[in-house]
């Protein structure tokens, strides 16, 4: 067994304790507080120190867009078809590359990695752990959702090429003749499972549609602009979509909207500039406007335009912007986890959860606070030197 003694506890879901967490030899979290360590357990003084949960981006680009390669580590979207949901971001990953060992150096432990937006349906993202030698070491959950994208990225890779989409309509109704492809596909395997001599031709796209359509997958709708966020709602309801806004940039415009849709908004990478026409308003005031209108929120980096390990700074920011510390925390722990379906094994300290836990120099959203050491599933992957 394992424990982080004495330590100040950041549990999320808790609050603020003083104590010890105790880990058993499979990785999991058994007690946590005023905990009675047993003989034989090997202990991290934790002593003036933090100990929180790893934190997780939900939206990011990790191993598909390598640092520093150009064309050669660029593998997050297939730019020559707007329509590519059978595409996956785990068939792309490199698990050795310099953004994924720095975001374990930050005390990110976990994330989604999705493909671009460049297509209007862009490909099934992958939840994994940070840390590992091959992605099959590296995945929590397998499908992290269907990436889709509205605005100003799909109309301009496609009018480049002279192609559709070229405007937001033509997305939108891309999107939308699709998705009814999908559910007249759905009709014909129905059907064929009346017949046992009937057989419907395997479509890799369409498969992948119709879970969306079922539910069984979420969808990771690409949207800055209010407009943008309006049409993914608008499509959503139609076609009884599970959807969360990335980015939500202009989210403080339409809270009405957004809280009657009930979705989760993945907002960020604020800590950024106003590269394009659709971020003229970016600010941190959305993190908190949004969170005061009632709506569940992350914060992402969408690594690397902004390097993953800036993600607790970026929550600093929010908290001065006026988003309550407590809620910033969790903009980076359990809500993500819920986000992604691993609330119930990860996101915070709490008992028969797995030990993704960061021990911290001091408080994580002070800058000057140094990772000393990062477990994860009970064990140290990373130790400061």
């Amino acid at each position: 067994m394992l424990a982080i003694k004495d330590a100040k506890l950041l549990t999320i879901t808790h609050g603020i304790q003083n104590g010890t967490v105790l880990i058993d030899g499979e990785g999991k979290i058994v007690a946590v507080g005023q905990v009675e360590i047993p003989d034989g357990t090997k202990v991290i003084d934790g002593k003036g120190k933090v100990v929180a949960p790893g934190f997780i981006d939900a939206h990011g680009h990790a191993g598909v867009y390598e640092e520093g390669l150009g064309f050669e580590g660029s593998d997050g979207n297939e730019m020559v078809d707007p329509v590519t949901p059978h595409l996956r971001a785990l068939d792309a990953i490199n698990p050795h590359e310099e953004g994924i060992l720095d975001a374990l150096k930050s005390g990110v432990t976990a994330m989604c990695v999705l493909p671009g937006s460049a297509n209007v349906i862009g490909g099934q993202g992958v939840v994994v752990h940070l840390h590992g030698n091959t992605v099959e070491e590296m995945i929590i959950e397998e499908v992290g959702g269907l990436k889709i994208a509205f605005g100003e990225n799909p109309k301009r890779v496609y009018s480049g090429q002279k192609k559709s989409p070229s405007t937001r309509m033509a997305t939108a109704a891309l999107l939308r003749e699709n998705l009814v492809k999908a559910t007249n596909y759905m009709a014909k395997l129905e059907k064929a499972k009346e017949d046992p001599d009937k057989t419907v031709e395997r479509d890799l796209k369409m498969e992948v549609l119709v879970r969306a359509l079922k539910r069984e997958i979420p969808v990771r709708a690409h949207a800055h602009r209010a407009d943008d966020i309006m049409t993914a709602l608008r499509i959503a309801k139609e076609f009884n979509l599970d959807i969360s806004i990335e980015h939500c940039t202009e989210g403080h415009k339409i809270i009405k909207q957004l809280k009657e849709a009930g979705v989760w908004a993945i907002v960020g990478p604020t800590i950024s500039n106003r590269s394009k026409v659709e971020l003229q308003e970016l600010s941190f005031d959305t993190l908190k406007i949004l969170y005061e209108g009632g709506i569940p929120l992350a914060i992402t980096m969408d690594h690397p335009v902004v390097p993953v390990g800036y993600m607790p700074t970026a929550a600093a920011y929010a908290v001065k912007a006026g988003l309550p510390y407590e809620e910033a925390l969790k903009a980076m722990t359990i809500n993500p986890a819920k986000i992604l379906g691993i609330a119930d094994r990860y996101g915070s300290i709490e008992e028969g959860k797995m030990a993704d836990l960061v021990l911290w120099s001091g408080d994580p959203l002070d800058i000057q606070s140094k990772v000393e050491k990062v477990l994860i599933h009970g064990e140290v992957v990373h130790a400061a030197q």
